[in-house]
């Protein structure tokens, strides 16, 4: 499983990239792996605003249905529209293409509360 070193990482499998005030958000390698071949994925809506590590949607897969959770506090600026139709774009690119939301961050010191690439490598062996 792909760790991405220039990302940060939440226990529940979640990514971070930071650009500027924008964290875009998806799901890892790890989980994508896990959970199997995805199906359908539900995200919230541009203008929602997302507390850190509260539920932000769902992803479901041929093995379980899982809420995704948000990294970080702020305001959902952006959606992955493209996973409506084609929710295998994160099974097959996690990092890329399978990107989920991105969000105008409220409080940057919760970066700091995230995992780093070698921390999360050490999460899951």
């Amino acid at each position: 499983m792909a760790v991405d070193k220039n990302l940060l990482y939440t226990e529940e499998h979640e990514w971070v990239r930071t650009e500027d005030d924008i964290a875009t958000v998806g799901i890892t390698d790890y989980a994508q792996g896990e959970l199997g071949d995805i199906v359908f994925v539900e995200l919230p809506e541009v203008g929602t605003t997302t507390a850190q590590m509260e539920a932000f949607g769902t992803i479901e897969a041929v093995k379980a249905v899982s809420d995704l959770y948000s990294p970080l506090s702020g305001e959902v600026v952006e959606v992955n529209t493209l996973l409506e139709e084609r929710p295998e774009i994160i099974n097959e690119d996690p990092y890329g293409e399978g990107w989920m939301i991105k969000i105008k961050l409220s409080n940057k010191k919760e970066l700091e509360s995230l995992l780093s690439a070698d921390d999360y490598q050490a999460q899951i062996g």
